[in-house]
């Protein structure tokens, strides 16, 4: 149970003040101290969700107290009560962190009416800071996430490049193959953005139908087509202020990619069955699988559209091209991993580390992931290389 200390050195009005409050707030319990110097020796010993406090009092003054449990416990409500003549006494007392005043002879209704104020504003900045904590932890556990691993010459080339273009708006075109950490880059570059604030919007463009991403991309309005029951944002517009990623942007079709570079052009997007024009301001990163100059040879990939895209492109190398990265990989695997399934971490002797890096990893980083998790589940602890001979087929 809270509780709630009144420091009043008059018994009649302390008394007064504990029969009113506690048949008002009966899920509090309440103290009472009677001079200044006991309430500041309650307030060392334990927190309380208020204090309601006298200033004229013997040993402390209200004004001290307030300023000695401020220092100790600057998260302590404090609700003064002055006489007509402390009225100066009483504003200073707000100007030191005091939530309130009661002028005497105390107004029944406005005492109660402050204290539950006092008590609420408690509440709600006891949950902001939870949610805080929480924000923070979530976006730490977001970043560990995307978190880029390795050591090697070409990540750190990645590494350096990123540095230079997240605090550019330039638009950055990521290539490189299936499983190689294209997504990571994005986030990296993001994050470190003075866009990080605000929204990052991800369209995997292969996973969505061609008759369909345009809608996607730019929204539509209700009857624009069949199943189009109510108007729905697109992600250009959801992703304003922010960045918007487009994955496998070369399995996007030509008209889309029409729609997409008029967006790029003019900073606006049209919902599909709306004259309406609706200005953004998008950061723009892309990521293929593909070689552009083959697509846009096959008249498969608008030429313009790729240079307005390609400002900047980092390439991620396939992991056969960084395989010193493979062991600092695995043992980040098997502590995520071992996380994950609420497991002990299991370590991979020297053998089966070497094992590992003498294959070619064609699904790359992605394919290296999924062989640690079966290794984990399946093998010994050490993971050896006759785990590796046995539960990997390369």
């Amino acid at each position: 149970m809270q509780k709630i200390l009144i420091v009043e050195d008059e018994k009649a009005i302390s008394g007064v003040l504990q029969s009113i409050l506690s048949d008002e707030l009966p899920d509090y319990e309440f103290i009472i101290a009677e001079d200044g110097l006991e309430g500041f020796k309650q307030i060392e010993k334990e927190d309380f969700a208020l204090v309601v406090s006298d200033i004229k009092m013997p040993k402390l003054s209200g004004t001290e107290l307030l300023k000695q449990a401020l220092q100790i416990k600057p998260d302590t409500t404090f609700v003064m009560i002055s006489g007509h003549a402390d009225i100066d006494t009483a504003v200073a007392c707000l100007k030191e962190g005091a939530y309130d005043f009661i002028s005497k002879p105390i107004d029944i209704n406005r005492l109660i009416t402050s204290v539950k104020n006092a008590l609420d504003k408690r509440i709600l900045q006891k949950t902001n800071q939870v949610l805080n904590i929480e924000n923070t932890t979530l976006k730490k556990k977001v970043n560990k996430k995307y978190q880029m691993i390795g050591e090697s010459p070409a990540l750190k080339k990645i590494q350096d490049m990123i540095e230079k273009v997240a605090t550019s708006d330039a638009r950055v075109l990521i290539t490189g193959p299936n499983g190689a950490g294209k997504e990571l880059v994005a986030h990296a570059i993001h994050s470190q953005s003075d866009r990080s604030k605000g929204p990052m919007i991800e369209v995997n463009c292969a996973a969505i139908p061609s008759e369909l991403i345009e809608s996607e991309l730019f929204g539509h309005v209700k009857g624009s087509f069949t199943g189009a029951i109510k108007d729905k944002q697109g992600k250009f517009e959801l992703a304003n202020n922010g960045t918007i990623f487009l994955d496998e942007i070369g399995d996007m079709s030509l008209v889309a990619q029409a729609k997409v570079l008029r967006a790029l052009q003019e900073s606006k997007v049209s919902p599909v069955g709306s004259d309406k024009e609706i200005k953004v301001d998008v950061r723009v990163l892309a990521a293929t699988n593909k070689n552009m100059q083959k697509e846009i040879a096959a008249g498969k990939f608008r030429e313009d559209l790729y240079h307005r895209l390609s400002v900047i492109e980092i390439y991620v190398p396939p992991l056969d091209e960084r395989k010193e990265d493979i062991r600092l990989l695995v043992n980040h695997f098997s502590k995520t991993i071992s996380d994950e399934h609420g497991t002990a971490k299991k370590e991979f002797d020297e053998k089966a580390i070497k094992a590992l890096e003498d294959f070619s990893w064609t699904g790359n980083i992605r394919e290296l992931r999924n062989v640690v998790e079966r290794l984990m589940i399946l093998g010994s602890n050490p993971v050896s290389a006759d785990d590796v001979a046995s539960f990997v087929r390369k």
